[in-house]
């Protein structure tokens, strides 16, 4: 091999590694950062256990034994049995698939939306920003959980519909904190270059501009499963969103309302299920965050 070749050769593997440096760095920041791994197995584990509730769970989610209402939770019922005498241990498993599904869902057309139209808005300005923002302050100045009331009311129960209540009110702010990352990015050096070559503005938006402003909208997307679990368990305590006897944990928790003191495990364990939910997404949001973070150094 010629000298030529071999100085080609390194700066081809040299290129390569620099491709590659920011995912690796990304990853081996969120190796070493304990409590957002801690976060990430518990989500991983309540996220297996509701795939895999069939082959875990003891009892059908709707299997009714009238012999076990309000059964206290003991060995063959470790969570206990409700009104009608469901098991609540599998009905909390199921309840996983539709509360994660939900807050995935709705978290994510929230950000592919807010994405989709702040990086348009953000670079193409004038008349069309103007419009688009007007819409959004208008709708952001009625409250989310206002608006996610109003849109179940409307359409009424069901997953789908409970997951564009709960998606449309977070729009607003990402188009907003999206339009805010472009109007800065539209004035560096490599867009006028792109422009120079004849790039069309669709390519310019989506293939140079936006992978440089992604980074905090994953972080966001990751913080807004919580919250949008929260807010649909929210939605169901009062009567919307995913209704029974679908095993949802806030119609669970709608369910069990009226057995606050008598039989407070109907409240807790649902509740526990929630609570450890989010808490995970929060601990692995928080790691995520830093770990993208460019200032951060190893």
């Amino acid at each position: 091999m010629s000298r030529a070749d071999g100085i080609q050769t390194g700066d081809s593997v040299k290129r390569k590694r620099k491709k590659e440096s920011m995912f690796i760095v990304v990853v081996k920041r969120l190796v070493k950062n304990r409590i957002s791994m801690i976060g990430l197995a518990i989500l991983l584990l309540l996220i297996l256990a509701s795939v895999f509730a069939p082959l875990i769970a003891p009892y059908s989610p709707t299997e009714m034994d009238f012999s076990k209402v309000y059964c206290l939770p003991c060995k063959e019922h470790i969570f206990g049995c409700d009104k009608l005498g469901r098991d609540l241990f599998t009905r909390c498993l199921y309840g996983g698939r539709y509360s994660l599904s939900l807050g995935f869902c709705a978290a994510l057309v929230s950000m592919l939306c807010g994405i989709f139209f702040g990086t348009i808005v953000g670079y193409a300005g004038g008349e069309v920003d103007m419009v688009v923002m007007r819409i959004c302050d208008i709708v952001a100045a009625i409250p989310g959980n206002l608006v996610a009331v109003l849109i179940s009311t409307t359409l009424g129960a069901g997953l789908v519909n409970t997951i564009l209540a709960m998606s449309v009110g977070g729009i607003p702010h990402q188009i907003r904190g999206v339009r805010a990352m472009c109007l800065k990015e539209r004035e560096m050096e490599y867009l006028d270059a792109a422009k120079s070559i004849n790039c069309s503005k669709m390519k310019i938006m989506f293939k140079h501009m936006l992978p440089n402003i992604i980074s905090p909208f994953i972080v966001s997307f990751t913080m807004g499963i919580g919250n949008t679990i929260m807010g649909a368990a929210g939605l169901a305590y009062i009567g919307l969103g995913i209704q029974p006897p679908d095993p949802e944990w806030g119609a669970m928790l709608a369910g069990a309302k009226g057995q606050i003191l008598e039989y407070p495990f109907l409240l807790f364990f649902p509740g526990l299920c929630i609570a450890i939910t989010v808490l995970a997404i929060n601990m692995f949001g928080d790691g995520l965050r830093d770990a993208l973070d460019p200032k951060l150094k190893d």
